[in-house]
């Protein structure tokens, strides 16, 4: 599966996400291929691009949790758009602890960790489904660390609301352009006319919400610039904020067409500490499926191969299968201390390749190495 601008679709290609209106309502299936009108349609949403599967790709699975996770997400978005533009022109807010609520029952309780798709956005909706989908994680995140409701519920605010100063402008590199000269420091500007915003608006909520965005904002740009974060006393809620917007950030879409794989993320959270705090990392890796028996992956050696079960003691080491000689590795070895998971392969989608239900019955796997 690869993501295709939409200026770069050509007739004949196959969908491999679905497509709904903004009111929910399915327009284009799964695996359908497109048609000039297709095409037309999707530059007519406004769509910056959409996923395509590869010519000898099968159809990974999409199930009914995963279909209601893109319905629920174009609904609540719809919902958020409105809801910060009342807060952009009135400086009051009316529905947000409402989305918030939701977003906490239906993701900040979860037991299993659930899939994360990337979903399709276009220019007009890009900063809120970005916003939107951090709170997701950040609910996720905070029940894992066990956080008090109410502080659970701050963060996830706090997600809904730390890039309101993005919606309206037509700055690129909100969408992924890399930045030129001057954009970083009109960007930043963005970013702190929107904790002012956050300040009229939320001004009776009490400090902890403005404290947050601040903190998660502060903190990304003096570490970014070189500054010395280490000693800084971050509250909890803007540890989460950092590492959640983050993820959505490098995983997402965007006007390049690129985006890093969740196992890349991961990656750069743990080369980077004194930013992404360890504890709320791992809280967002038991919260998600990244390498999950399926997956198909790049070793550091170079080889390739499919997951056949996770390591949930250190995501790097899974038990593996070589697509070359059919050798089954458990990287967790000492044998095989010097070998570990790169990163999750680019193409055929790399993860839903794998028939689990024999797997479950018998021990072994059918593979589909097409």
């Amino acid at each position: 599966m690869q993501f295709v601008k939409w200026e770069d679709l050509k007739e004949g290609m196959r969908l491999a996400r679905p497509i709904y209106s903004k009111s929910g309502v399915l327009l284009f299936e799964r695996n359908s291929k497109l048609t000039k009108g297709a095409i037309d349609s999707v530059k007519n949403f406004g769509l910056l691009g959409i996923y395509i599967l590869e010519p000898a790709e099968p159809l990974p699975p999409m199930s009914e949790e995963d279909m209601e996770f893109e319905r629920f997400e174009i609904k609540m978005v719809s919902t958020l758009q409105d809801e910060m533009e009342r807060i952009i022109s009135t400086k009051r807010y009316k529905n947000l602890p409402t989305i918030a609520s939701q977003i906490l029952r239906a993701y900040g309780h979860l037991e299993d960790k659930v899939t994360i798709y990337q979903n399709l956005r276009s220019r007009d909706d890009f900063v809120c489904r970005h916003m939107f989908n951090t709170a997701i994680l950040c609910a996720m995140i905070t029940h894992r660390m066990n956080v008090a409701l109410d502080d659970q519920l701050t963060t996830v605010n706090a997600a809904l609301l730390h890039d309101i100063g993005k919606i309206n402008s037509d700055n690129p590199v909100i969408y992924g352009r890399k930045p030129e000269a001057g954009d970083e420091e009109a960007y930043n500007k963005l970013m702190f006319d929107g904790l002012d915003l956050i300040e009229q608006a939320f001004s009776g909520e009490g400090p902890a919400l403005k404290r947050i965005c601040t903190q998660a904002l502060r903190n990304r740009i003096d570490y970014s610039n070189g500054v010395d974060i280490k000693s800084r006393k971050t509250i909890l809620g803007a540890k989460v904020l950092i590492v959640a917007n983050k993820y959505d950030e490098m995983t997402g879409m965007s006007l390049s067409g690129e985006s890093e794989s969740e196992l890349a993320c991961i990656k750069h959270f743990m080369d980077h500490p004194d930013l992404y705090d360890k504890d709320v990392v791992q809280a967002l890796i038991d919260s998600i499926r990244i390498l999950f028996t399926g997956v198909s992956v790049i070793l550091n050696t170079g080889e390739k191969a499919l997951i056949l079960s996770e390591n949930t003691e250190n995501i790097l080491k899974p038990t593996v299968l070589c697509f070359r000689d059919d050798k089954v590795l458990d990287l967790s070895l000492y044998a095989y201390s010097d070998m570990w998971v790169k990163d999750i392969m680019k193409t055929l989608d790399n993860r839903y390749i794998m028939n689990v239900d024999p797997n479950k019955k018998t021990g072994e796997g059918e593979t589909n190495n097409a």
